[in-house]
């Protein structure tokens, strides 16, 4: 009994819409209070607390809001791997999926499509690997253009995986951006990369954070936002 409650504390979980999903414990420097959010592709709910803040505090405030998680649950889109036919999303483009198998297994992008060959059960997986190769490249420009701009030295940008979040700048200096940018317009991908930067020069989101990423980045900042906030769930649909 008492190994099972201490697995329970240090791994909660709560059950949302027939689904048990991890809870994860983000505790914050500057959090004042507690904030609960559902992991945009569903696949954990999440609460940020202050530093001081008890895990079994955050857990009942998750539970108290189950209905509430639920609902936000329903509005995540489900998962549809590409196909042939289907749709691919490029720079905020959606792109025709063709497959020939005269052409070659890799995919090549020309006018509004994607044709590769190779077997038909492999072309996510293909078009998943072609889609990070163009991100590193885009990345890599844009790190260089803000970076640049910011009077900082070009740093290392690695591709991520995360579920969590779209970038991440170490202490070292390595910018980590989530692959699936690759898919949003060309503006939201640049205010990731943008912010990121900014965190190269400025490790907090003070106003002297902000004042930089402004000066930076050029374009509309709230725009970009707002449309992560309300399309960038979908990035996760075509893609596990």
């Amino acid at each position: 009994m008492i190994d099972w409650l201490r697995k329970e504390a240090q791994h909660p979980e709560i059950r949302v819409g027939g689904r048990v999903l991890p809870i994860a414990i983000i505790r914050h420097a500057t959090a004042r209070r507690m904030i609960l959010r559902l992991a945009p592709d569903g696949s954990e709910v999440r609460v940020t607390l202050p530093r001081w803040g008890r895990t079994a505090e955050a857990v009942e405030f998750a539970k108290s809001r189950v209905g509430w998680l639920a609902r936000q649950a329903k509005t995540i889109p489900q998962s549809t791997p590409p196909s042939c036919g289907g749709t691919i999303d490029f720079r905020g483009r959606a792109l025709l999926v063709r497959h020939d198998l005269s052409c070659p297994r890799r995919p090549a992008f020309a006018a509004d499509a994607v044709t590769l060959g190779g077997p038909a059960e492999t072309i996510p997986v293909r078009l998943q690997r072609w889609l990070e190769k163009e991100a590193l490249l885009l990345f890599g420009a844009d790190a260089e253009d803000y970076a640049q701009a910011a009077g900082v030295p070009m740093p290392q940008v690695r591709l991520s995986r995360a579920r969590r979040r779209w970038g991440s700048c170490s202490s070292g200096g390595v910018l980590r951006l989530n692959w699936r940018l690759v898919q949003a317009p060309d503006p939201v991908r640049r205010s990731v990369v943008a912010h990121e930067v900014a965190h190269l020069v400025h490790f907090d989101h003070s106003p002297q954070f902000h004042a930089l990423l402004g000066s930076i980045y050029g374009d509309d900042l709230v725009q970009a936002d707002e449309w992560l906030r309300a399309s960038g769930p979908g990035l996760y649909t075509s893609f596990g």
